[in-house]
């Protein structure tokens, strides 16, 4: 079973949360950053994007950019920006979104759970970028953004965040995307105790829906950090790292579209000759896919719906079976050369966050031939695939909303 233990969370003052909240690392480029974090002082982004407070064209992995992040962190902490809780506390966190609501338990999930795969994985991870999120972890000393879990429901845990939320909170506030955040804080300790009891009893696995990068690397960080102490102890707070556990049911999985830069040689007759060996077209003037198997196409200022016939794909296996794969083994790598997705410079995702219109403008710019609107990935197939051990097909998911980094922080002592 699982481990959930609270924590001494690091936080904004209530009455400034909203300036400090920031997006993930990963979500903004450095340039996107800095102009967000331009006129705020106080944002987040000065301890998960340092290199913003540097001069433009520094190096990302450059020892300065690190530096800079843990002086802005010690400078929040010292300025009464940022506060730790005196008592070790299991947090909910609420947002909203076009009325979508998910509730999740913030908590530390465990180094140990996630090395022994009761915290199953569904994606590769970037050296490059595992080693950065790794160095960062251990230079600031923090776990600055949460791994966003997943479990499969369970009534109990269900009742016991519905009974917190009765209560007033600490944060509730509505950021410029209109994404609602609110935060509780757990006073009652018979409730905390209940809510870790549940999972280690109850839970046996944990789910990475968002955040390989960042679980892998406090996996590593814990044990950079056992390897030089003598006085290692597993109650350690290097040990666990800063999570956030939402039910299965309430997330949300958007579609993750593909946009093409070539023909591959091939007229748009020819092109459709091939793609209707193995599809056939249902539906012409719709955008987005009704169901699983069925694929938007966009070209020549037009959408059809096409559908891939039957026996085009195995319907037992796991991964073959995603629509994200069916799209590549019979259209995208057969017909448009599109080997390796995670290369090919041939080939753009563009998360459903941005609409299908995003996918219309890079169509009729010209910038791209054809563009492909996915139906989403379910969260129950990302199970099954963790749960066989196996690995996604790259931009599978999309998950929406993302999780804010800085309205709660983990320390590791």
């Amino acid at each position: 079973m699982v481990t959930v233990r609270p924590f001494r969370a690091i936080r904004p003052r209530d009455e400034i949360a909203s300036k400090v909240a920031a997006y993930p690392y990963d979500v903004l480029n450095s340039e996107e950053a800095r102009e967000l974090a331009k006129d705020n002082p106080i944002s987040f982004l000065h301890i998960n994007k340092p290199e913003i407070d540097l001069p433009k064209g520094t190096d990302l992995y450059d020892d300065s950019v690190y530096a800079k992040g843990k002086e802005n962190f010690q400078k929040m902490m010292k300025e009464g920006v940022l506060v730790q809780d005196k008592e070790p506390h299991l947090y909910i966190y609420r947002q909203v979104m076009n009325g979508h609501e998910q509730y999740g338990i913030v908590g530390c999930a465990s180094a140990d759970d996630y090395n022994n795969d009761l915290i199953k994985k569904h994606e590769l991870t970037r050296k490059k970028k595992e080693d950065d999120r790794t160095r960062h972890v251990i230079e600031l000393n923090i776990n600055a953004g949460p791994v966003f879990l997943t479990y499969r429901d369970n009534k109990r845990i269900d009742e016991l965040v519905a009974e917190v939320v009765k209560n007033t909170p600490e944060v509730d506030f509505t950021a410029d995307d209109g994404i609602r955040h609110t935060v509780w804080v757990i006073k009652d300790n018979k409730i905390n105790n209940e809510i870790t009891g549940t999972f280690y009893n109850e839970v046996p696995l944990l789910y990475v829906a968002d955040g390989h990068h960042r679980s892998a690397s406090a996996a590593r960080a814990k044990a950079e950090r056992m390897k030089n102490d003598p006085h290692w102890n597993p109650e350690k707070e290097y040990n666990f790292f800063l999570a956030v556990f939402f039910p299965a049911t309430q997330l949300k999985i958007l579609d993750y579209n593909r946009v093409l830069l070539t023909m591959n040689g091939l007229t748009k007759e020819e092109f459709m000759k091939k793609v209707l060996e193995k599809f056939e077209i249902v539906r012409e003037g719709e955008a987005r896919p009704r169901c699983a198997k069925e694929f938007g196409l966009y070209m020549d200022k037009k959408w059809i719906t096409i559908k891939a016939k039957d026996g085009t794909f195995p319907a037992d296996d796991p991964i073959e079976s995603l629509d994200v794969a069916i799209l590549q083994n019979n259209l995208l790598a057969p017909i448009l050369g599109i080997g390796d997705p995670r290369s090919d410079e041939k080939i753009d995702f563009v998360g459903g966050i941005r609409g299908t219109e995003e996918l219309e403008k890079r169509v009729n710019s010209g910038e791209c031939t054809m563009a492909f609107s996915m139906f989403p990935t379910s969260i129950e197939q990302l199970m099954s695939v963790a749960d066989a051990g196996r690995i996604m097909p790259p931009k599978s998911t999309w998950f929406e909303p993302k999780l804010r980094s800085g309205l709660l922080v983990h320390i590791l002592d």
